[in-house]
This record gives C-alpha cells, sequence and structure tokens, in this order.
C-alpha cells in the first residue's frame, strides 16, 4: 500500500510547485510549468535553462536561483514537459546574449529538446545545447544507456557562473560540454521506490538482501545486483570504473558527490562521502569540490548515486562562486 500525503494524484505536480513558489518567494517565481529565477529579471549575460519531469525533488526546480538555473521547464511526475514548454521556456530566458539549454539523456527529454531547438532556430535565436549522459555501463553484458544523472546539477552551477563571468554563448556551452565529458555516475540501489500517481513499486529489491550496481533511476533494470556491502567495500567497488571512464589519476583535482535517492539517510550519506575522499586520497587524488545529501531522488528509493569529475584550475574557479537556490547555497 502507498503511503504518501498527497491529495490528489492528478494535481500532484501543480501542487508541489505551487509549494515551491510559497516557500521560496525571496528566490524563484512560479508560472504554470516555468520556474523562473528573481535573478533573471536583471540579467545582462547568457541564461541557462533546464528541463525535465517532476518526483526527483529537489531536481530540478530546486537548483533554479541566482548562480545556477535561470529556468526549469516541469513536466509531470517522471515525463518531460513538452518540446513547445521547453521553448517558451528559452523564448522567456533570452537576454539578447544567448540561450544555453540542458538535457538530461533519455528519450523524451531528447525528443522535447530536439523539438524545442527547432522552434527556437526558426524563430532566430541564439542557442547552444548540451546533453549530460554521465551514467558508466558498470555490467559489460549490459545496455550502455548513458543516462543522464545528478552530475548535472553540479554542471549547472559552472555553466551560471561562466555566464555570469561575462562569457559568450560558446564559450559558456564549450565548458559545459568539457564539464559532461569529465564526469562520471552510476546508481547503487537497495529498495524501490513507488511511483506517486498509481503507487506502482518499480521492482522488488526491497524483499531480497541484495543491492543492484548501474540500476536504473525508474526501474528499468540493467543493473547488476550483490550481497550489500559495507560503505567502504561499496565505494571502492564503484569509484574505480568510475576514475577509469574519465581518466582520473594521481595528481588529478575531482569533484565527488554522493546523491541520496530518496530514503538513504544523510549518516550514510556521510559515511559514504567520507570513504570516498579517503579512498581518492589513497590514490593521490584531491578532492576539491562536493555536494553531499539529496540532489536528484526517486521519491523513497533507497541507495545512492556517485559522481565523479575531472577538475581543472578553471572549473575549480567557476565552482568557487555564490549561488542562492532553494537546494543550494554558496557563499
Amino acid at each position: 500500500m502507498m503511503k504518501k500525503f498527497i491529495n490528489s494524484p492528478e494535481t500532484v505536480t501543480d501542487e508541489l510547485l505551487t509549494g515551491l513558489g510559497l516557500a521560496n518567494k525571496d528566490i524563484l517565481d512560479v508560472e504554470g510549468h516555468l520556474v523562473i529565477s528573481k535573478d533573471l529579471a536583471n540579467a545582462d549575460r547568457v541564461t541557462v535553462v533546464t528541463y525535465g519531469g517532476s518526483g526527483h525533488e529537489p531536481a530540478q526546480a530546486g537548483f533554479v536561483g541566482k548562480g545556477m538555473l535561470d529556468i526549469q521547464a516541469v513536466g509531470d511526475i517522471f515525463a518531460a514537459p513538452s518540446g513547445q514548454l521547453v521553448f517558451e521556456a528559452m523564448q522567456k530566458a533570452d537576454k539578447g546574449h544567448g540561450v544555453l539549454l540542458l538535457t538530461l539523456n533519455y528519450a523524451g527529454d531528447q525528443l522535447a529538446g530536439k523539438q524545442a531547438m527547432k522552434l527556437a532556430k526558426k524563430a532566430g535565436m541564439n542557442v547552444r545545447q548540451v546533453i549530460t549522459g554521465e551514467e558508466i555501463q558498470y555490467d559489460p553484458d549490459g545496455e550502455d544507456n548513458r543516462r543522464g544523472l545528478a552530475g548535472a546539477v553540479a554542471l549547472y552551477h559552472v555553466a551560471a557562473a561562466a555566464a555570469a563571468a561575462g562569457k559568450n554563448l560558446d564559450e559558456v556551452a564549450d565548458i559545459a560540454q568539457r564539464y559532461a565529458d569529465n564526469m562520471a555516475s552510476v546508481t547503487v540501489k537497495v529498495t524501490d521506490a513507488t511511483h506517486p500517481q498509481n503507487g506502482m513499486s518499480f521492482g522488488d529489491l526491497q524483499d531480497t538482501d541484495l543491492m543492484e550496481i548501474g540500476a536504473g533511476q525508474h526501474g528499468e533494470g540493467g543493473g547488476v545486483r550483490v550481497p550489500m556491502q559495507s560503505a567502504k567495500e561499496t565505494v571502492a567497488t564503484i569509484a574505480e570504473p568510475l576514475m577509469k571512464k574519465i581518466g582520473l589519476k594521481s595528481g588529478d583535482k575531482a569533484f565527488a558527490m554522493i546523491n541520496g535517492c530518496g530514503a538513504t539517510t544523510m549518516m550514510e550519506m556521510l559515511v559514504l562521502y567520507k570513504d570516498t575522499v579517503e579512498y581518492l586520497k589513497e590514490k593521490g587524488i584531491e578532492v576539491v569540490g562536493n555536494m553531499v545529501g539529496e540532489i536528484l531522488t526517486v521519491q523513497e528509493a533507497g541507495g545512492f548515486q556517485m559522481n565523479l569529475a575531472k577538475w581543472d584550475d578553471e572549473i575549480e574557479a567557476l565552482w568557487n562562486t555564490s549561488a542562492h537556490t532553494p537546494s543550494f547555497f554558496k557563499e
């Protein structure tokens, strides 16, 4: 039996967006299914737009605000918004310096992005698109899905910082692409979520004593089920292939993210982060940036995503700039 504090499955997205607006009046405005940063009003720079389904809170709307996203177009639960709505978000964001559209690599998102970019170019807008799909293929016999995971959220801040520094659209997009090309993520799941609109469970992991590495966020499968491991063992198991994917080696600077999937406690996430920093230090790699907490969730799924990124001096400097959003604050 599903136990969620909602009123109606049909109105849950509208209601959560209304609540987001009421809770963050100093940071953003909500207009229908567009979440708009108040910082956009006086922006004289490249602007950053993204889009995606609801149900993953705080992502992505929780990262709308100064120093991150200018607008998010929000779809229904786990569903991309229409290409038309994404185009409208791009139009509203355009301040004459160009618009960067950030897209997670999922079929629905790709379709909406393609439609929006076509409409934008037809309208004569200056636009670039960067697609993130940093998921590694953990199972050598599985599919290489390259899904877009929580790593995109760190990219939001880096791209926005580049825009705030006065870089032009091509420069901002190239920095975002470089970031996307130098990060890798994987999901470790221990229990499955239920869909808040129909109560359907995404799997049967909760009935086992196993964890699944490389699992899809929405029950897509494709992962490898193994016996539960300690935090330290799990970190060692997944950090190595992530490092290999991006060529992270001794002497490099890194960013490390531990993203809780929805039911994992902060206690667990902090232990995982400690073990990640220590593991990388043993390999001669310094962690110079991080995010730890619930960033991109899937309802009450138990587990976490680890994201590692290889940073250079420019990326580190962009990261160390201010941001003020409902779910990410940096002085």
